[in-house]
């Protein structure tokens, strides 16, 4: 289960102007990066109409979950830890953010057949029923009981700043998340102070890098840095950039988009590197 999400890379990513030594694209468990990406692309299309977009989107992932194996499996395994976990009859809607939650939580609402909760990044919000035949604005929760299904959880912002408050604004209560993968950088101490109970399939850790380097997935060296990482990760990317000063030298070249994170890193002095 743990090596679906384990992807061999030389290179480090820039996110939100700090580094890491990984990157994890949950979605690709949609199938394959080709698939993942152009449901991405339909679902940016359909963002145009946001009472249309759910069974759209919903018809998408029903026939992948039909077809292929990798998926089908990923939502099953998600279905047991619900399931082992959580009272099914307690759970009163399935909700899903923008975008990457949509792969998954909408067939978890449709196999647990409960209605889904469509959560836009603007705060708004749409339900559907389990099939997807109907969906509506959201006027009033009633103080119903929410689980919130993610792809990945890293630091819980998209929680705090968005999906936890448009289901409060709405007067429901999001009790539960469970997502795909954790990346265990406490986004679930976050949620928990949150009251929302948080489970997921796949944890980030120092077992998942042993299991990766028994697997020939990454060398020693690598897995040094991983669990250095793990246990400190400013000191052990500042230690990185000082040994590496062309990282930054490279990204500050680099597309629009690396190069605007970089320069954020550079200019706030992120890692007390005094440039």
């Amino acid at each position: 289960m743990q090596s679906v999400f384990v992807k061999k890379t030389n290179h480090f990513g820039i996110l939100l102007g700090k580094i890491g030594p990984y990157f994890i694209n949950t979605h690709f468990v949609y199938g394959s990066e080709k698939e993942a990406t152009e449901l991405l692309a339909y679902i940016d299309e359909q963002l145009t109409d946001k009472m249309k977009l759910p069974a759209n989107v919903f018809a998408k992932v029903k026939k992948q979950y039909d077809e292929n194996k990798i998926y089908h499996d990923i939502i099953e395994n998600l279905i047991q830890l619900i399931q082992e976990h959580i009272a099914i009859n307690e759970i009163d809607y399935i909700s899903g953010g923008e975008r990457r939650d949509w792969f998954f939580s909408n067939m978890i609402a449709h196999l647990l057949q409960k209605p889904h909760l469509t959560i836009y990044k603007d705060l708004s919000m749409v339900e559907s029923d389990s099939n997807f035949q109907k969906t509506v604005p959201v006027t009033d929760l009633k103080e119903k009981k929410v689980l919130h299904v993610a792809d990945l959880v890293t630091v819980a912002s998209s929680y705090l700043r968005a999906w936890i408050p448009a289901i409060e604004a709405k007067n429901g209560k999001m009790k539960w998340s469970c997502a795909v993968v954790d990346r265990m950088q406490g986004g679930s101490e976050k949620m928990k102070e949150k009251r929302v109970e948080p489970y997921s399939l796949v944890q980030v850790d120092q077992t998942l890098f042993e299991t990766a380097k028994k697997m020939g997935i990454i060398n020693e060296k690598q897995q040094e840095m991983l669990n250095g990482f793990f246990q400190n990760p400013d000191e052990t990317m500042k230690k990185f950039l000082q040994d590496h000063p062309e990282f930054l030298e490279n990204a500050l070249k680099s597309d629009e988009k690396t190069k605007k994170r970089a320069t954020l890193l550079v200019e706030q002095d992120l890692y007390g590197l005094g440039k």
